[in-house]
C-alpha cells in the first residue's frame, strides 16, 4: 500500500508498506518484529503458513467441541477429547501470549475486540480445574470460531454491522405496531378457536388457543393441535393467508430502513495516525491526514 501523509510543517510525506490496526500495530525489528510479520501480517509466506495452521487448529478445536456435547461419544472417548482439549488449550495459550509479546501495545490489544475473544475461549478450560461446576462454561469455547475473521481478513465485514443496526433502530416504531396489531390479532383468534373448538378438540385454554394461532401465523404448523369443526378450519385458513403477509411486511420495513442506512453509511475505524472516524466506507486512507487505514 502506498500513501501519504503531511509532516509537522505541512510538507507531503510518502509512506509504504501496510498499516495494522492500532491495537495490532507492533515493533519493526528484532525478535519481536519477527513474531508480529509472521502472525499479524499475511502478507508474507510465513503470515500465511501461520494463518493456515491457525485456521486448521480453530476447526479441529470446534469439532473436538461438538463430540464432545455427544453423550455417547463423551462416554467412549471422553479421555481422548480431553487431551485434545487441553492441547488446543496449550496452544492458543502460547499463541495469545506471542500475540501479547510481539505488539507495542499489549494491553490495548488486550482489550481489544479479538484480544477479549482470544481470552473468553481459553478462559473456560481453565476455569473447569480451579473451579468446581465451572463445567457448563465450556461451551463458551465455541467462539474461537469467530476467529476464522480474522485469519479470513473478514473483520471489515463486522463494520457493516453497524449499518444494520442502524436500520433496526430506525424500523423500531414501525415494528413495534405491527408486532401489537399482530399480537391483537393473536390474541382474538386464540380466543375465537377456543369457543369454536372447545376442549374436546385440544384448545383447552385461551393460551393455549393462542399458541396454536401463533404457530399457524408463523406457517410454522407443528400439528400437536388442530381444528376439526368446519369452522375452526375456515380460521386457520384465514390465519395461514395472514401470515405470509405477516412475513413480507417487517422484511419489507426493514429492507427501506437498510437501503436508507446504506447511503448515510459511514466507517468507523479510527485512523491509526490521527484516530479521526468517519471515513467512506471503501476509502484506504484517512481524509484528515493522508495515513492509511
Amino acid at each position: 500500500m502506498v500513501g501519504a501523509a503531511f509532516g509537522s510543517q505541512g510538507t507531503r510525506v510518502a509512506y509504504t508498506g501496510p498499516v495494522s490496526k492500532a491495537s495490532e500495530q507492533g515493533p519493526t525489528e528484532g525478535l519481536r518484529g519477527r513474531l508480529h510479520t509472521i502472525i499479524f501480517e499475511a502478507e508474507t509466506p510465513a503470515g500465511k503458513a501461520f494463518d493456515v495452521g491457525l485456521l486448521w487448529a480453530i476447526l479441529f478445536s470446534i469439532i473436538a467441541v461438538m463430540l464432545e456435547s455427544v453423550a455417547s461419544i463423551r462416554a467412549r472417548y471422553g479421555d481422548v477429547l480431553l487431551g485434545v482439549e487441553w492441547f488446543f488449550t496449550a496452544l492458543f495459550t502460547l499463541e495469545y501470549l506471542l500475540r501479547l509479546f510481539s505488539v507495542s501495545r499489549p494491553l490495548r490489544y488486550a482489550r481489544s475486540f479479538f484480544g477479549l475473544v482470544d481470552l473468553l475461549a481459553l478462559l473456560p478450560t481453565f476455569l473447569s480445574v480451579l473451579i468446581p461446576g465451572a463445567q457448563s462454561l465450556l461451551v463458551i469455547r465455541v467462539l474461537r470460531l469467530l476467529r476464522v475473521f480474522r485469519v479470513l481478513k473478514l473483520t471489515h465485514l463486522l463494520g457493516q454491522a453497524e449499518v444494520l443496526l442502524t436500520a433496526l433502530r430506525a424500523s423500531r416504531p414501525k415494528i413495534t405496531v405491527f408486532l401489537g396489531t399482530v399480537l391483537t390479532i393473536v390474541v382474538i383468534m386464540g380466543a375465537l378457536m377456543y369457543v369454536v373448538e372447545g376442549r374436546e378438540n385440544g384448545f383447552d385454554s385461551i393460551p393455549r388457543a393462542m399458541y396454536w394461532a401463533i404457530v399457524t401465523v408463523t406457517t410454522v404448523g407443528f400439528g400437536d393441535i388442530t381444528p376439526k369443526t368446519v369452522p375452526g378450519q375456515f380460521i386457520a385458513s384465514i390465519l395461514m393467508v395472514m401470515g405470509y403477509g405477516i412475513i413480507a411486511v417487517p422484511t419489507g420495513i426493514v429492507s427501506v430502513e437498510l437501503a436508507a442506512a446504506t447511503r448515510h453509511a459511514v466507517d468507523h475505524r479510527a485512523c491509526p495516525a490521527c484516530g479521526q472516524q468517519g471515513h467512506d466506507l471503501d476509502a484506504q486512507f484517512c481524509k484528515h491526514c493522508g495515513h492509511g487505514l
